[in-house]
């Protein structure tokens, strides 16, 4: 039985697109595998099957390459790329496989608006890259799996609620959160309940959202973990998100989303992965014809333009359109 080190340090998004890679190279090749990861984000594998072994990446822990040496792996999946990632299979001196980030072309999108990019997800990247070990995708999608007691948490959680939708308000960057004036009208043109997710960053606008619209909506924002989220995701009618980690959740979970684009665009290949053997899709939404976007392959704190039209001019009818599934 191969022994496989797969790295990919964080964050939650990026973490649950390497759950393919984890999946195949578990039931192809018959392998342990062992997951580096920064603690914060145990989470969201911790319940994974397919995972032998979590292990945690810390700048205190000054002996992980010789905890990792004494493994004896037979190889390194780096799905990091970085110089961290890249230092530390150096120093390890095994076979490392690894994926195109495709940088170059990015910047030369985001910077001359010239899209050089290849109509590519993220995920047939990463297979790409361990072709040479004779895994394929398997077609199922993104994985994420938690335990049984935050679903029942969850779910008595709707006071009885059956018909609600979610609306995803953290991400990682201002510029790809929805703006508290387009969530308003998101809010008011739902006949369901509108329950909020998000951490703390985006607690003060839950909670002035839940404040104008009691009856509308409830708030979990900052108030419950990744899993009980997904769980409320799991059973929700339809998911409202930006660019975000828990829209990679809810692709996951195999659930239809509407996706509202702001700095970020689709062709950066990190949309919402549903598998080729799923039928479930998500409607974007982008204000296109902006000279300005993408301005980022990331984000910022603020617009860099200080108008924010990618998310400001949004035309709010696809919400009204969307039929029940």
């Amino acid at each position: 039985m191969p022994k496989i080190l797969i790295i990919r340090f964080s964050s939650i998004g990026d973490i649950v697109l390497t759950t393919p890679v984890i999946r195949t190279v578990k039931n192809q090749l018959n392998a342990e595998v062992h997951f580096l990861v920064k603690p914060a984000f145990h989470a969201i594998l911790s319940h994974n099957p397919y995972i032998d072994h979590l292990i945690s990446y810390t700048k205190e822990n000054t002996s992980i390459i010789d905890q990792l040496k004494a493994e004896n792996y037979d190889c390194v999946i780096d799905l990091q790329k970085n110089v961290k990632s890249y230092t530390l299979t150096q120093r390890l001196g095994i076979k490392t496989y690894t994926f195109d980030k495709l940088n170059v072309k990015k910047w030369i999108f985001v910077n001359t608006k010239l899209n050089l990019l290849p109509d590519k997800h993220i995920v047939h990247r990463y297979f790409e890259g361990i072709e040479p070990l004779g895994v394929k995708d398997d077609g199922l999608g993104l994985d994420f799996f938690w335990d049984i007691a935050e679903e029942d948490k969850a779910l008595s959680m709707m006071e009885g609620i059956i018909k609600y939708q979610i609306l995803i308000l953290g991400a990682n960057y201002y510029t790809k959160r929805i703006p508290e004036e387009i969530c308003r009208k998101i809010i008011e043109k739902s006949e369901w309940t509108t329950v909020l997710i998000g951490g703390k960053d985006v607690e003060q606008v839950a909670n002035k959202l839940s404040d104008e619209y009691p009856d509308a909506t409830l708030n979990f924002v900052g108030k419950v973990n990744i899993n009980v989220s997904a769980a409320l995701i799991k059973h929700a009618k339809r998911i409202i998100t930006g660019d975000t980690g828990m829209m990679h959740i809810a692709a996951a979970l195999q659930k239809d989303m509407f996706v509202l684009w702001g700095n970020t665009v689709p062709d950066f290949g990190m949309y919402p992965y549903y598998g080729e053997k799923s039928e479930k899709s998500a409607t974007y939404m982008e204000v296109l014809g902006l000279g300005c976007r993408p301005c980022s392959k990331l984000g910022y704190n603020t617009c860099p333009k200080s108008h924010f039209k990618c998310m400001m001019d949004q035309d709010m009818s696809p919400l009204t359109k969307k039929k029940e599934h």
